[in-house]
């Protein structure tokens, strides 16, 4: 009975890890607004929505694998090359999502550019290689990375949605308003970027300082009643 248990318990603690892994870098580690990491794509191909998902899956695919890979060699690779060794194995994911796009779609691997291969010095997928990957197996590493990666896609997708509908109208690319709507052009220019990713950062700043006055409010009746 108590070995049911004990396999029960252990069980649950897996879950429970398995999900804060997973879950981290989309809210208390979010890349785009809690660490302001990967900044030059999340500026750069926000102009829409597409694009922006596009970036997003790519980054996280890569991030995923690399992490993998870096978790499993994490006892074989020397101190001295790991940070070289990391980047050839980014660099080798990053070929793959390369040349898989150009396959799919050269309409959106023209949109996409340069910041494609640039994945490989993404400091989030270095810095997780690094923090994260070469010291924990690979199924922690590999859900970590899919949450740092889901992160980041929400947060370029936060951008690249809002950019697209004022700056075109549009969202992945269907109509919203009818031929009659103005569209706000400097949305869709670089200083879009810097203006939407202000105001996400503001409206978020905004919602934490709320929660915790909601629960200092929260906490006062109840100390007050212990108290009396």
């Amino acid at each position: 009975m108590s070995s049911h248990h004990a396999h029960g318990g252990a069980a649950s603690t897996g879950m429970t890890g398995a999900w804060e892994q997973l879950t981290e870098g989309v809210w208390k580690q979010n890349p785009t607004f809690v660490m302001m990491l990967g900044m030059c794509p999340t500026l750069a191909v926000t102009v829409s929505g597409i694009n922006a998902l596009s970036m997003g899956v790519a980054t996280a695919l890569v991030l995923i694998a690399s992490c993998g890979l870096v978790s499993l060699l994490r006892n074989v690779v020397p101190k001295e090359v790991r940070i070289a060794t990391y980047i050839v194995i980014i660099a080798t994911f990053v070929t793959v999502i390369d040349y898989t796009i150009q396959m799919v779609s050269l309409k959106l691997y023209e949109a996409l550019g340069a910041f494609i291969q640039l994945i490989v010095v993404n400091c989030i997928i270095l810095g997780r290689a690094e923090a994260h990957a070469s010291k924990n197996p690979p199924i922690a590493s590999m859900l970590n990375a899919a949450g740092m990666g889901a992160g980041f896609t929400i947060g370029l997708l936060s951008l690249g949605v809002v950019r697209e509908i004022l700056g075109a109208g549009t969202l992945f690319g269907f109509s919203l308003f009818g031929p009659h709507f103005q569209p706000w052009v400097v949305m869709v220019l670089p200083p879009g970027g810097f203006f939407v990713l202000g105001s996400w950062l503001l409206f978020f700043s905004w919602w934490e300082k709320r929660k915790r006055r909601l629960a200092a409010a929260a906490a006062t009746p109840a100390t007050a009643a212990s108290g009396g």
